[in-house]
């Protein structure tokens, strides 16, 4: 698994993440269903070219490449959680012939890492109750479940938390994070 930056090329890998109700269930209405390839497009421009957080913290959306074969397996982010982006949330979303390869662990991980050895002392996932993969995800990145909220989103949320400490940052190699 490798994480780099989106391409404009990305967009019809993109869709088969984006626009798979089973992935897509979990991110509405936040993000609703992409329908089509032009869609995609667009939405891959804007996190291509809209600059994202605080200025100085860690933050970006990234392609979770497949090493062997080089396809989109599926995205992953650092970004603020709304109301005060006080707090940055760590994401993922797989295309669903992606599941159950370990990926999302070894992506989050690697964003972990990527946020520790910029500065952060933490970093927080939100799951949906229910998401049950989405749970087993995050925990088995090491977080720990500190609650349940609606802080963020306006949503019911299950909160997770990985603290610096917790995650072996011995070298503070943000792994294959590409900027």
């Amino acid at each position: 698994m490798r994480l780099r930056p989106w391409r404009h090329d990305d967009a019809a890998e993109a869709l088969d993440i984006y626009g798979s109700s089973e992935v897509s269930r979990w991110l509405a209405p936040v993000m609703d269903r992409i329908k089509d390839l032009d869609q995609m497009r667009a939405v891959i421009n804007r996190w291509i070219t809209a600059p994202l957080g605080s200025e100085g913290r860690p933050s970006g959306r990234w392609v979770i490449e497949e090493t062997e074969s080089g396809r989109v397996a599926g995205s992953g982010q650092i970004l603020p959680l709304p109301p005060e982006g006080d707090d940055l949330e760590l994401g993922y979303q797989f295309a669903p012939w992606a599941w159950g390869r370990g990926l999302a662990a070894e992506a989050g991980h690697a964003l972990a890492h990527y946020a520790f050895s910029k500065g952060e002392e933490e970093v927080f996932a939100v799951v949906r109750p229910k998401n049950d993969r989405g749970t087993r995800a995050a925990r088995r990145i090491g977080m720990e479940w500190v609650g349940e909220t609606e802080k963020y989103y306006n949503l019911r949320l299950q909160v997770f938390r990985l603290r610096k400490g917790d995650l072996d940052t011995s070298s503070l190699d943000p792994g294959p994070v590409e900027r």
